[in-house]
């Protein structure tokens, strides 16, 4: 049955967590060459694919005993929120620097979708998604929550990057994200010790 509460907590950690992520500055760099509805289309589809291994990551945790993946689910919040607050700013320089000659849809989207396919491979909010869909147990709300965030991210980073830069800085956005990741993993642990 599909959890609003879980879909929103969801939605909330994953969109903090990539949102100084290198790829929303990816996705700015191709929003602002090529037609953003393109790009769009292949950054969510590249998206969607993240979601659904992280999916059955998540589902495949639920199997093993609940102490034992709360510690798990736990430990790996703890050390995402270490690494949020450890990890040093990458500058805005992203490697496109070239233009096809002609911008068709399947170039544009295939271009994004490759990018984000490889950029996001075993990233964070991939590795936090796994974790939520075993802490919660519930794939759907988990799934819907990370792929709107995922996707809001990537219409902000293509659409409006530069504006919300101007007026968030980086480091409130990955300090916030990072102090929810430390509650969330807190509370696994607290689960795994009293259960």
């Amino acid at each position: 049955m599909f959890s609003l509460t879980t879909a929103a907590v969801t939605f909330g950690v994953v969109f903090l967590a990539e949102l100084p992520d290198k790829t929303a500055l990816a996705g700015l760099v191709l929003g602002t060459r090529y037609r953003a509805s393109y790009v769009f289309a292949g950054v969510a589809a590249a998206f969607t694919v993240h979601v659904a291994l992280a999916l059955a990551a998540g589902s495949v945790l639920t199997l093993l005993p609940t102490r034992l993946v709360d510690a798990f689910v736990g430990l790996l919040f703890l050390a995402g929120a270490a690494f949020l607050l450890l990890k040093k700013d990458e500058g805005g320089d992203e490697e496109q620097a070239r233009t096809p000659a002609d911008q068709t849809f399947w170039k544009v989207a295939g271009s994004g979708f490759s990018l984000i396919l490889v950029a996001e491979f075993g990233d964070l909010t991939q590795i936090m998604t796994a974790n939520l869909a075993a802490r919660y147990d519930d794939w759907l709300s988990v799934g819907v929550g990370a792929l709107l965030a995922l996707w809001a991210v990537a219409a902000l980073g293509i659409v409006g990057g530069r504006t919300l830069m101007k007026y968030v800085p980086l480091g409130l956005i990955t300090k916030v994200a990072a102090v929810v990741m430390a509650a969330l993993g807190a509370y696994s642990l607290y689960e795994a010790v009293s259960a």
